[in-house]
């Protein structure tokens, strides 16, 4: 999959900020959810010396469901 990088130059936190939730809002849930698993790959990655003691973590803290239509 490639992945697109967004730039934004904002003037301020507060502006930083709007465009991100607009960012967010304009995504479908499983690009959010896409996004998160990308994330997830390259933090551990970046932290691989410590073995698997963070993804148990993350294990009990996430719960996977089903979305429904509707």
């Amino acid at each position: 999959m490639k992945k697109r990088i967004w730039v934004n130059r904002a003037g301020s936190f507060s502006e930083a900020e709007e465009f991100d939730d607009k960012y967010r809002k304009a995504q479908t849930a499983t690009e959010r959810l896409d996004e998160m698993q990308f994330l997830r790959e390259q933090y551990f990655k970046m932290n691989e010396e410590a073995g698997d003691a963070h993804r148990k973590g993350l294990r009990r803290a996430i719960t996977v469901t089903k979305q429904t239509s509707g």
